[in-house]
């Protein structure tokens, strides 16, 4: 009986060491965020996670984490996007004059912006699509338009303040339904039901496999896992609740994280664009209409520039010329940092989101230790260098 025991134990480590190692980038990253939390949490006190820090790190890397779920889907595809900071900088600057000189409603400025941002990617994707001209040239070309579209819309200068209603999509805050006020229960409440509903899709996703015979992660990784995230969750809407409770911009990036990573995961589109990007080729054999879901992404992705540059205005309550300056390369690096190849074909909606939040979290630490921003460009360089190096060396040693 123990020697049976045993070898099922022997049996277990050994699937749950080989489980680990074919997926090592992606629980690395996610060891990695915990991490770098942890130290700069020590490091500065406990300021990393007071409620008003916490706040102000979902604020400052929301327009970063939703460009990113777009530049995901382009980088998947086998492009890349370097107009992105542009474009939500050129839209910023087109809502301020629709609002502030024209004085149009804020509903209707907001659905303008978002359909010119889809414009702005459509005529960009066209060109990648059905010319086939590399992306990074043509997007290079609008990024270099759309900086200057943006200096002569504002004429060099800051136009704002906002109305009230504008700038809640960035600065509100979900109101506490129970009329408790302080700590936020609604804040609470959805945080419990977040944890609740992510845990019960895992559960239901690997009782589908099991169903199957699809082999997935060993059950020990996947409850450890699964009960993490729901007390990180739990925590963190906690740690909001005690302040002013969830920021508007939270709810709106969490439905556009579900919606992209049932999207990627869940749908023949999702899975139609990692075939595009992992042999364009062999797609177009099969079938699918290769050019129309490359047009799509770029559509997609200037829909999410503009959504972000709206944020980011509604954020500073005016619209600046230096608005988006290299927004496109910290959303590029988080793609990479999470897990996105650069040949295309392979990367998760979870592991750009946390690659953003490393990156997010170290602005943040850096910027409270008082490190100057040329360190802090030093230290965001050499851990995408490291990022890139290991997923190499990781891919080496699978080959």
């Amino acid at each position: 009986m123990s020697h049976a025991k045993t070898n099922t134990e022997a049996a277990e480590s050994a699937t749950l060491g080989s489980h680990l190692k074919t997926h090592l980038r992606e629980y690395g990253i996610l060891i990695a965020l915990v991490l770098i939390m942890a130290f700069f949490q020590v490091v500065t006190d406990g300021t990393l996670l007071r409620p008003v820090n916490l706040t102000n790190l979902f604020l400052q890397n929301s327009y970063i984490i939703i460009m990113a779920l777009g530049m995901l889907l382009v980088i998947v595809a086998g492009h890349i996007d370097l107009s992105v900071g542009s474009v939500s900088g050129f839209i910023g600057g087109l809502a301020a004059v629709m609002l502030v000189q024209w004085g149009l409603p804020v509903v209707l400025v907001i659905a303008i912006c978002l359909v010119c941002g889809a414009a702005i990617g459509a005529a960009q994707g066209y060109w990648v699509a059905y010319w086939r001209i590399p992306s990074f040239i043509v997007t290079l070309a609008g990024m270099l338009v759309f900086r200057g579209l943006t200096l002569w819309l504002l004429a060099g200068q800051s136009v704002g303040p906002f109305p009230k209603a504008f700038q809640l999509l960035s600065t509100g805050f979900v109101p506490d339904l129970f009329g408790v006020g302080k700590p936020n229960v609604t804040a609470i409440v959805l945080g419990v039901l977040a944890a609740a509903t992510i845990v019960w899709l895992s559960a239901r996703a690997r009782a589908r496999h099991v169903r199957f015979g699809i082999e997935g992660e060993p059950f020990t990784i996947f409850a450890v896992k699964n009960a993490l995230v729901a007390l990180a969750i739990v925590y963190i809407a906690w740690l909001l609740a005690t302040y002013r409770g969830l920021p508007n911009v939270l709810i709106t990036m969490s439905v556009l994280i579900a919606a992209y990573t049932f999207l990627t995961n869940s749908t023949t589109i999702g899975r139609r664009i990692y075939a595009i990007g992992g042999n364009e080729k062999a797609a177009k054999l099969s079938g699918i209409n290769t050019e129309r879901l490359v047009f799509l992404t770029f559509c997609n992705m200037g829909a999410l520039a503009a959504l972000a540059g709206l944020i980011f205005a509604a954020r500073l309550n005016t619209a600046t010329p230096k608005a988006g300056v290299s927004f496109e390369l910290d959303v590029i690096a988080a793609c990479f940092i999470g897990g996105a190849s650069m040949s295309g074909g392979a990367g998760k909606i979870v592991g750009a989101v946390v690659g953003a939040f490393i990156m997010g979290v170290m602005n943040n630490g850096m910027s409270i230790l008082g490190i100057g921003i040329d360190y802090q460009q030093v230290i965001k360089g050499l851990v995408l260098l490291a990022a890139v190096i290991f997923d190499v060396y990781n891919r080496s040693k699978q080959g």
